[in-house]
């Protein structure tokens, strides 16, 4: 056995180490069409020292890492390289410490995002951040990338709400940063770096998470529309009401269609949905949420809407976000593999986006579907294309920068919680501009001389 193998097994247990075929299952996150690596060997540390620990044997082996959580990421920031060792924090998974009279809650980085809010909501609190990919993603994994969700329009994303981090730098030391308390700024705001750094940083082990009172129940409604236009008009005029929603979000009819066929085969459970130009689905959880939902259906129904469905129950909310959580499978069932963009624009430019990217696969001969976080403007245009046809993975890729230099015209950003990964480092240079890339290697530089913590991502 190679030296190094033999070190992180006298680390972490010989059940912490996979090697060869074992390690198959933790190569690649959802990212379809992001180069995949042959790793030495996977290591899963179970704690901050055991993370440490294989880090140092890696710094002395000078093997490159990969830190990896549930691999739920769509930009390929966790695929395997070759000869790297993957830091998978899966077993990572206690909630240490949850605090009703500081409103925190301390937590592993492996903890699911769905355990995490139960565990909130068994207290009494609430832990807003809410990715479409709850149910799988890892805290750690949203820290890695900031993640938003359908909840971000009220309460924003996971930097938001992320206190202190604890983290093991490239070098193996361990480092705590931040303040457990609301307001603090000693020193420059480490955890605002680390927070989106997508593991190029440091690795994030351990996170205190700031919560808040349980809201009132949920309201919602889905509104269906003639046309894109008429939806981006109900938009504009739910965001900007006293009655703010908590979740608006969009679906165009690809998506609206690629959703009910998921359902209708039977491969998942949900409502059947309208055939519709565009659909929003609404929410509120303040204290009259009910009274919210019909005041936002008297906008939908003045702005065009052709059907109006409101629910009430949380059973009946639930199913409305179900529906909206299906987008990814949905879309990437069309033709068996998809691109999936995250840009966000300014919400002024949304029509232009639309307009833009409805052009872009009309041009291209690809199809091109687009629903998202309306209410913040930050939408997933994917890209449905067949990985076994070379002409249409060429023009699925002509499309996924094409979509991203439109959003880059436009004011906008190539990811606002995906990541940059490996899918989108041809884009990331267009929108730093030289100094700014050359800043932003430079702190890399700083935290990780050699360049060992997930090389060739972000930057």
């Amino acid at each position: 056995m190679p030296q190094p193998l033999t070190d992180l097994v006298a680390a972490v247990g010989a059940d912490a180490v996979l090697t060869g075929d074992a390690t198959l299952p933790y190569r690649r996150d959802h990212a379809d069409g992001t180069p995949v690596g042959d790793p030495l060997a996977v290591a899963l540390p179970s704690s901050t020292e055991e993370v440490a620990a294989v880090v140092r044997i890696c710094a002395e082996h000078a093997l490159t890492m990969v830190p990896q959580g549930a691999r739920s990421g769509l930009a390929g920031g966790a695929n395997a390289i070759d000869g790297a060792v993957l830091i998978c924090l899966e077993r990572m998974r206690r909630v240490l410490e949850l605090d009703a009279v500081d409103q925190v809650a301390r937590v592993e980085a492996g903890v699911l995002t769905i355990d995490l809010a139960r565990a909130a909501t068994d207290a009494g609190l609430f832990y807003p951040p809410d990715p479409g990919s709850w149910e799988i993603s890892t805290i750690g994994g949203n820290i890695a990338t900031n993640a938003g969700g359908m909840r971000c329009l009220k309460y924003g994303v996971t930097r938001d709400f992320v206190r202190e981090l604890t983290a093991v730098l490239a070098d193996g030391e361990i480092v705590r940063v931040g303040h457990r308390t609301v307001k603090g700024v000693a020193g420059l705001d480490l955890v605002g770096l680390l927070v989106g750094s997508e593991g190029t940083l440091g690795i994030v082990t351990e996170a205190t998470v700031a919560l808040l009172p349980a809201p009132a129940p949920s309201a919602g409604l889905s509104a269906a529309f003639p046309s894109a236009a008429a939806a981006l008009a109900a938009a504009d005029a739910l965001v900007a009401d006293a009655r703010r929603p908590s979740v608006l979000e969009f679906l165009d009819a690809g998506c609206i269609a690629a959703i009910d066929a998921l359902i209708a085969r039977g491969d998942a459970p949900g409502p059947r949905l309208p055939v519709a130009e565009a659909l929003l689905l609404v929410q509120s959880d303040a204290a009259d949420a009910v009274g919210d939902v019909r005041h936002y259906a008297a906008i939908a129904a003045a702005h065009g809407a052709t059907l109006v469905e409101t629910a009430d129950d949380p059973e009946r909310v639930d199913a409305l976000m179900d529906v909206r959580r299906l987008l990814h499978p949905a879309l990437r069932a069309i033709r068996g593999a998809s691109l999936n963009e995250d840009v966000s624009v300014p919400r002024s430019q949304l029509p232009a986006l639309l307009e833009g990217i409805a052009a872009l696969g009309e041009e291209l001969g690809i199809t091109i579907v687009t629903g998202g976080h309306l209410g913040d403007g930050n939408l997933h245009p994917t890209v449905a294309y067949d990985a076994d046809d070379p002409a249409d993975v060429a023009r699925a890729t002509r499309a996924y920068l094409a979509v991203i230099e439109l959003a880059l015209r436009l004011g906008g950003t190539a990811s606002g919680e995906h990541g940059i990964g490996s899918l989108k480092l041809p884009a990331i240079g267009a929108e730093l501009g030289p100094r700014v890339h050359e800043a932003q290697r430079a702190i890399k530089r700083a935290l990780d001389p050699r360049g060992l913590l997930n090389p060739g991502r972000k930057y």
